[in-house]
């Protein structure tokens, strides 16, 4: 929980529907008190949905979960798809999957779409989509290898974490706001929040 920034005694409570510590992390910039309270939910990508409406759905079904288990409160929900070409990438969970998105990534951009859902508070739910797009530059298998052995991004889409070593995989990031490749695009967050009545500063 981050708690640096005052708020008014009546404010509602702020709740952050997910697990992640890299969403946790970013949250934390903006240095608002919150709770932290992962969202049960299905996040496998139904026939026929386009990743865009995945990451919408899913967002909106993670923070409406938390929502129904601390009414009143303002519930921001996230999901993330990355996406290759026509191939949705998930999360590799050991070293060889890792290395084989990597592999099949080099030279190739790969687009990560960030969908945020804010519910609760007053007005209409706010939503936003975020696209990221990355492009690999050539890699050795040695490096791959090397990479996968030092960073083990092994719960990240796309087996890299950008806010560490796997900085270095890529030839550019094209990106309106650069939080957003890690899961909570923080620039379209903060004008949410303060449309909601939470300052951000």
């Amino acid at each position: 929980m981050a708690a640096n920034h005052p708020l008014a005694t009546d404010a509602p409570t702020l709740v952050l529907a997910s697990g992640s510590p890299y969403r946790r992390a970013l949250l934390e910039r903006l240095g608002l008190p919150f709770l932290q309270e992962p969202a049960s939910v299905d996040e496998r990508i139904s026939p026929g949905e386009t990743p865009a409406e995945a990451v919408l759905r899913l967002a909106r079904a993670k923070a409406a979960s938390v929502l129904a288990r601390h009414p009143g409160a303002i519930v921001i929900g996230s999901d993330q798809v990355a996406v290759r070409g026509d191939e949705i990438l998930g999360k590799p969970g050991d070293a060889e999957s890792a290395t084989q998105q990597l592999t099949r990534s080099a030279g190739r951009q790969v687009e990560f779409l960030t969908g945020v859902c804010i519910l609760g508070g007053p007005g209409e739910p706010e939503e936003h989509m975020d696209i990221t797009r990355v492009v690999f530059r050539t890699l050795t298998p040695q490096e791959i290898r090397n990479y996968v052995h030092r960073d083990e991004p092994f719960d990240c889409a796309g087996s890299f974490r950008a806010e560490g070593l796997g900085i270095a995989l890529f030839e550019r990031i094209d990106s309106q706001d650069p939080t957003g490749l890690v899961g909570l695009p923080l620039i379209w967050l903060a004008q949410a929040l303060r449309r909601l009545g939470l300052p951000t500063l």
